[in-house]
């Protein structure tokens, strides 16, 4: 079995997503058995998806710490009725009026008071809670985007009219990695990488696709994004695909001795 152009295939990334028949998945079970480079590309496809997956993640916002008061206490006063002796001459009614006219004013005041403090604690509750809701809504778009990205991604890795072309680290970078997605028909190319660094600011990584013997530059990059990177237009007949570090903004012709993964395009 030719285990490049069984790669090429497209059979681990629907092996890694289980979208094979049961058939299909034996099958794939039993090869990667028989051939270490099978695993070891599989466990670069899960890695890569499980990384996609990840940047999905976001923390989520911190519950407010006071809730909206949503329940006023009901607060009943008892009052205890008091009979009047009026046996007894010395009991003035007028005294017993301002007691109880004083005693309502207090009681009043507290509850007036009580309800002022509840509404404040209320009005602020509210708007904690506006702003919680604000700020979840944002979260909620971030991560909606973030999903129809990976979404685009896993389409275009999964899609047989793109072409994997699997770019291995050289001696100057032996454990870079990095595969361009290639449609000869439409002329597309995406990149995904792992294990490259980043760069000081006046430098940046440039991808190479060689055509006819020639380099052709299909544009630069950082090394610090995930998922995958939509690159320049590649013509058809593309061979390999390379990647040098040059100057900001890149050169015409790359610079060889600093090349750091290179690969062979494999036709299925």
């Amino acid at each position: 079995m030719n285990v490049e152009e069984y790669i090429s295939s497209g059979i681990l990334e629907a092996y890694a997503l289980g979208e094979l028949s049961e058939q299909e998945r034996k099958e794939v079970e039993t090869n990667l058995q028989q051939y270490p480079a099978l695993r070891r590309e599989l466990a670069l496809i899960e890695e890569t998806q499980e990384q996609l997956l990840m940047k999905a993640a976001i923390k989520p916002s911190a519950a407010a710490k006071t809730t909206l008061f949503t329940t006023l206490d009901t607060r009943r006063s008892a009052s205890k009725v008091v009979e009047l002796d009026t046996k007894r001459s010395d009991v003035s009614f007028w005294k017993f009026a301002a007691a109880a006219a004083v005693t309502i004013a207090l009681v009043s005041s507290y509850l007036a008071f009580n309800y002022w403090t509840k509404w404040k604690a209320t009005e602020n509750s509210l708007s904690d809670l506006i702003a919680q809701n604000q700020r979840v809504a944002q979260d909620y778009n971030t991560v909606n985007e973030r999903l129809d990205q990976i979404e685009k991604d896993l389409n275009i890795m999964n899609n047989p009219a793109f072409n994997r072309v699997v770019m291995k680290g050289t001696a100057n970078a032996p454990g870079s990695i990095a595969s361009v997605y290639w449609n000869e028909a439409t002329r597309e190319a995406y990149l995904s990488i792992k294990g490259m660094k980043e760069l000081a600011q006046e430098n940046q990584y440039q991808l190479w696709a060689i055509i006819d013997g020639k380099p052709v530059d299909v544009g630069v990059f950082d090394g610090n994004f995930a998922g995958l990177m939509k690159m320049k237009e590649v013509q058809p007949g593309a061979a390999a695909f390379a990647v040098t570090i040059e100057p900001r903004g890149g050169k015409s012709s790359p610079t060889m001795e600093t090349m750091q993964v290179i690969g062979n395009v494999v036709k299925g």
